[in-house]
């Protein structure tokens, strides 16, 4: 085939997750034809919404941080429609749930957050100055830090043991998904700037609007669902019934099938959630907040009323209760975590309707470091990109696909044909 010939076929990108779609739009947007190949029912990857029952259900809690910088810049926010929660969180310690809020942007919270027996009035004071330095670091010096363990940062900078498991657990638990908090210090760094900076927030109409934004930005027909892999070269793909040349190949599905499509050696590591979703009458908080486990016994992590977010999530309140961990084979999970939440709530627990239990195997690439690798491109061609080579978040995966695009725009003007 040609040069010529060449230049007229698309990019080949596998997987319509956020990295993916990025990459894709990126490329499409400045001229060049793309098209997405989709193992799964529908774009998103591990961003996905279902409707059941008159809810939006989102698969797994995530939250997007309207700091991000990358996809603040490349999402349309504002269709997006973003609903914050509240700064701050109620942290379940000794039988009551205790307010703690960031009294930066909650000043009325100041006195009742200070008197709140989580940590003390010095992890209080640090907290500050944290959150004062960390807005002053700038992002490409984050990604350049020594690294260490989330939890050795934390003690290095002074914490008390009881801060930390009081509230860093819990809440970053709900972040990285581990609450032994063993990720980098890095990534630490990279979400406490976001919270520092800006909103946890919810789409109004669920996570998923933010992947369906991105392919309503391609042409009709670019992606195509349904379509598994099963064999991938520098310029062609196949799979059962279909094949497929291009110009070139962009490998962006999670680290597990992109291990196995390119028959590396090694396992990928992930870290697991499940989520439940029950219905209720009577909402256990009426407040966009996050309530948090502060006591380290039993499976709750985190719980939240998304409807009390977002009204879009149903017609009456709807709660998401995360557990960490692969709970596929725990005995009775949705009793365990009733029994649980009965102390949290009272009795009215036993009459909340289950809607929906979600595990999430593959929720998290195992992060126990930080950093961003340069863009990647095998011996054979083909190129690599994924929240595995960047962080694991929203962030993360948008910047992993955008950049692999710009790699590959300097690389097609240096070399048109």
């Amino acid at each position: 085939m040609s040069s010529s010939e060449t230049a007229t076929l698309p990019y080949l990108i596998i997987g319509a997750g956020l990295a993916g779609l990025s990459c894709a739009v990126r490329l499409h947007e400045n001229g060049f034809p793309v098209q997405v190949l989709e193992k799964s029912d529908g774009v998103g990857g591990r961003v996905r919404t279902d409707q059941k029952n008159g809810f939006l259900l989102d698969r797994g809690f995530q939250v997007y941080l309207d700091a991000y910088p990358e996809a603040g810049e490349f999402l349309d926010l504002e269709a997006l429609d973003l609903q914050p929660f509240e700064p701050g969180a109620l942290v379940w310690r000794k039988g009551k749930l205790r307010e703690v809020m960031d009294v930066f942007r909650h000043p009325s919270a100041l006195f009742s957050s200070a008197l709140q027996p989580i940590g003390s009035p010095i992890d209080k004071l640090l907290v500050a100055k944290l959150r004062f330095r960390l807005l002053r670091k700038p992002m490409e010096e984050i990604w350049a830090t020594p690294e260490q363990t989330t939890a050795d940062y934390l003690r290095d900078f002074g914490f008390s043991e009881s801060m930390i498991d009081l509230f860093f657990r819990g809440f970053y638990g709900g972040i990285f998904l581990e609450d032994l908090l063993v990720t980098s210090s890095r990534m630490f760094e990279f979400t406490f700037k976001m919270f520092a900076e800006g909103r946890a927030t919810l789409p109004a109409r669920g996570m998923q609007r933010i992947p369906e934004q991105l392919a309503a930005r391609l042409p009709k027909g670019a992606v195509e669902t349904g379509r598994e892999i099963t064999s991938l070269e520098s310029r062609q793909v196949s799979g059962n019934g279909f094949h497929h040349s291009g110009r070139g190949v962009i490998l962006a599905t999670d680290g597990s099938s992109t291990s196995a499509l390119l028959d590396r050696d090694g396992s990928v590591r992930w870290n697991s959630t499940a989520c439940l979703y029950f219905s209720t009458d009577s909402p256990p908080l009426a407040r966009p907040i996050i309530a948090l486990k502060g006591d380290r016994e039993g499976l709750v992590n985190n719980v939240s009323v998304p409807t009390a977010v977002s009204s879009q999530y149903g017609d009456k309140p709807l709660v998401s209760v995360s557990v960490l961990g692969d709970q596929r084979e725990t005995p009775d999970l949705e009793e365990a975590v009733r029994a649980e939440l009965r102390s949290w709530f009272g009795p009215s627990v036993d009459h909340w309707t289950h809607e929906e239990t979600y595990h999430v195997r593959k929720a998290l690439p195992t992060k126990t470091s930080g950093h961003l690798k340069p863009v990647e491109k095998t011996p054979e061609g083909i190129y690599v990109c994924g929240d595995a080579n960047t962080s694991g978040s929203i962030e993360g995966a948008i910047l992993s696909g955008l950049r692999t695009a710009d790699h590959i725009l300097e690389e097609s003007h240096a070399d048109p044909g």
